[in-house]
């Protein structure tokens, strides 16, 4: 028996890969299994590669697998394209309809399963991946009626026919392996799980659920890879709590409506990707300059312009931090799992709303449409802070003049109040201002407003800027990432530590301000410190030569092709080392 599996099933886009793999993990998460999903897909609505890559496991796992036990193939370029990733006792299981061939420098099985035959045979080709999961449930002996809740939840919609037929063909997938099993298919049975209750969900989805448990009510978006599902998940639940989501003409429209929701104190985000970003700039200023709390999520991908939609990357951080033209203060935090990101989403709000500024989430590809098991959420650990906001009756000024919207206060933080409010009138607008908000160009003025806006993020509170992993006092190594290189990272780390070597890590969480204070003790502590990211020119290295110093120390680990880490090739970086 085994106790980890390592599963992938591709073929050309628009055939049901994706459904495919998810009916699978779906399944194994209801059995208690540990799962960790990372879809390849392209840039196009039909036709293409992709492949649904899922790690199985009876205890956690963060990240991809470096090999392969089972290929599920629906076409030859799916067996090219993947099979060195199985290991010698690999097997693949491919649609006898295309005539597969096994290259010859693989010592992996093949095995031929018709199951485009076996699904027109039962009513439709479009079943062949029914029959591909019940091939797959032959090889590792699970019982097919696993399938049959998913297999209702799914298509329970079209009749009980439909669920039926589905059913029919898993079991004849089943069936039709487990008669060859006795001429040499081999079997992988997984160890038993634990049977328990887990969600099973992406970073999108835990963007947008920690958005409604932090008092969000209000989305202005426009459609973009890969942050789409965030604008998804909350127009089918915010109508149901009073909320709405408007799906925008573009992105300046898009954050521009949501500036507006929040200055009239309604909670209101905004998420796109890079390019998306790029055209939010100009209006992220204006929350900056108008001190209008904003949430925006960027969900990082491969650039630049275009450049690969659907493909991991890590390459906003510069642009995030200094974006803007002109300087405002902004909070930049890069969650890393996929519980961070629901926790940090709901304390985005309370921090755009106490510092009255932009707060930048700052997710990448694989933590946001990567799909993982998730422990259940706490929900007591979500609080509602709303800052300065004025709720109480304002008294009225002398000879009525306006109220000090932007009162110079020793924070930083000026009061704050929502359109309507009796005694509260002032003025809002893009261009310097004084206290009231009446446009400004006086020298004093300008300085002392810059410095107001800037003292309010000289103190952040946020919990855990850094994730430490740091049992050694004199490590041989530190490893640096953010994003979602935390799961690759703190498995090459266990690797490491077999072989006799002092690691410790940390995942910076709060990219701006950066935690000075808490990474230099680390660095200076480490004989060599690695940063981890999937970028061309090291930009999270940069930033932190510029905050914390020791160039000498610090080794770029870069990977900019489009896919992630794999924890080899993090175990095999720092061998180089030493």
């Amino acid at each position: 028996m085994i106790n980890q599996l390592s599963w992938k099933v591709g073929g050309q886009q628009g055939e049901g890969i994706e459904s495919t793999g998810e009916i699978f993990a779906i399944a194994l998460n209801r059995l208690g299994y540990y799962l960790y999903g990372y879809r390849h897909f392209s840039s196009r609505i039909k036709g293409g590669h992709t492949n649904n890559k899922i790690r199985v496991s009876t205890t956690e796992v963060r990240s991809i697998s470096d090999d392969l036990d089972i290929l599920v193939a629906f076409d030859q370029e799916t067996i090219d394209l993947n099979y060195k990733e199985l290991h010698s006792n690999g097997v693949i299981l491919a649609d006898a309809k295309f005539s597969p061939k096994k290259p010859d420098d693989t010592q992996a099985s093949l095995y031929a399963v018709p199951f485009t035959e076996i699904a027109t045979e039962l009513g439709t080709s479009l079943m062949k991946n029914m029959v591909a999961i019940g091939a797959t449930s032959a090889i590792l002996d699970l019982d097919i009626n696993v399938f049959e809740v998913v297999v209702r939840e799914i298509f329970g919609k079209k009749g009980d026919q439909v669920v039926a037929k589905n059913m029919d063909a898993i079991k004849a997938g089943f069936e039709k392996v487990k008669e060859n099993l006795a001429s040499g298919v081999p079997t992988m049975e997984l160890e038993k799980a634990d049977g328990q209750k887990r969600m099973f969900m992406i970073g999108n989805d835990a963007i947008a659920l920690g958005a409604i448990a932090g008092g969000c009510r209000f989305m202005a978006a426009y459609p973009i890879t890969p942050a789409s599902e965030i604008m998804e998940y909350l127009i089918k639940k915010l109508p149901a709590l009073g909320g709405t989501v408007i799906q925008t003409e573009d992105e300046i429209a898009a954050c521009t409506m949501a500036i507006g929701a929040n200055y009239g104190g309604v909670r209101a985000i905004t998420a796109s990707a890079g390019p998306g970003l790029s055209l939010k700039m100009e209006a992220i200023g204006l929350s900056g300059i108008t001190e209008t709390p904003l949430v925006i999520v960027d969900t990082q991908r491969g650039g630049p312009s275009t450049g690969l939609p659907t493909k991991q990357e890590q390459s906003d951080l510069m642009a995030m931090i200094y974006g803007t033209h002109g300087e405002i203060p902004k909070i930049v935090m890069a969650p890393s799992t996929v519980e961070e990101a629901f926790y940090d989403t709901a304390e985005a709000f309370n921090l755009a709303e106490e510092y009255q500024c932009p707060v930048i989430i700052l997710s990448d590809l694989q933590l946001s449409l990567g799909k993982q098991t998730v422990e259940p959420l706490n929900y007591d650990k979500v609080e509602i802070r709303r800052g300065k906001l004025v709720a109480d009756e304002i008294p009225a000024n002398e000879n009525n003049a306006y109220f000090k919207r932007y009162e110079v206060t020793e924070d930083g933080v000026s009061p704050r109040v929502i359109p309507g409010m009796k005694n509260g009138i002032h003025h809002v607008t893009g261009v310097e201002h004084d206290e009231t908000g009446k446009p400004s160009e006086s020298a004093a003025n300008r300085i002392a407003q810059m410095d107001k806006r800037f003292r309010k993020i000289e103190n952040i509170r946020f919990n855990t800027p850094v994730y430490k992993n740091t049992k050694h006092e004199d490590p041989d190594v530190l490893f640096v990432g953010f994003n979602s290189t935390r799961g690759v990272i703190e498995e090459a780390m266990t690797r490491l530590e077999n072989d006799g070597l002092k690691v410790n890590h940390a995942q910076i969480r709060l990219i701006h301000p950066f935690p000075t204070d808490e990474v230099l003790p680390l660095v200076r502590a480490a004989k060599k410190v690695i940063v981890l990211e999937n970028n061309a020119t090291g930009q999270l290295a940069n930033i932190m030569k510029m905050n914390v110093g020791h160039a000498e120390k610090i080794t770029k680990h870069l990977k900019y092709d489009g896919n992630p880490f794999l924890p080899h090739e993090v175990y095999t970086k720092c061998k180089e080392l030493f």
